[in-house]
């Protein structure tokens, strides 16, 4: 968290006092050969809601980054953790971090891929998010609006997974 605030130049417990990484899930995902990957969907484009996804992975390839317009492998590296920021933190930060939108392939081999991710997200749902106010100034408008966590969430588990439109909801319009 420390590293976090100090990107962001605010205080050091900051992010600690709005529980950003109170509430934590972990989910284990296992991707088995598929004979047909071209005819099947893997995970589609996404973002995480969160604040935070640490993710481990075995040494499977299958998992894509969006960069500009193009899909991007992540090859796998022995012994990596992958860090995913997510859309509360993009929110949070006024934009100063992005959420990463990011896809899983079906997998072609015969070995299966597996992951397990662990999402940090804030503990306190009712709470008001949206960018810091500390982040806002004359030069640097907020981008977002306030909203509490449970609406946000509502919204994430309503949809079908699709790139970055949560986001773009609570984007203020200039």
């Amino acid at each position: 968290m420390g590293l976090l605030c100090e990107g962001l130049g605010v205080k050091e417990d900051r992010l600690k006092e709005l529980s950003c990484l109170d509430a934590r899930v972990m989910a284990a995902h296992y991707y088995p050969y598929c004979p047909q990957p071209e005819l099947t969907k893997g995970l589609t484009p996404h973002t995480d809601p969160g604040v935070l996804t640490v993710l481990v992975q075995n040494e499977m390839t299958g998992l894509q980054v969006k960069f500009e317009e193009d899909w991007v492998d992540l090859e796998p590296i022995p012994g990596a953790i992958v860090i995913n920021i997510g859309d509360i933190l993009q929110i949070i930060s006024n934009d100063e971090y992005k959420s990463v939108e990011h896809r899983v392939l079906a997998n072609p081999f015969q070995e299966p891929r597996v992951s397990v991710a662990i999402f940090f997200n804030p503990g306190q749902r009712e709470n008001l998010y949206g960018p810091l106010p500390e982040l806002i100034s004359d030069e640097k408008p907020a981008v977002y609006r306030e909203f509490m966590f449970n609406d946000y969430m509502g919204r994430f588990f309503s949809k079908e997974l699709d790139g970055k439109t949560l986001t773009n909801y609570y984007r203020i319009s200039n």
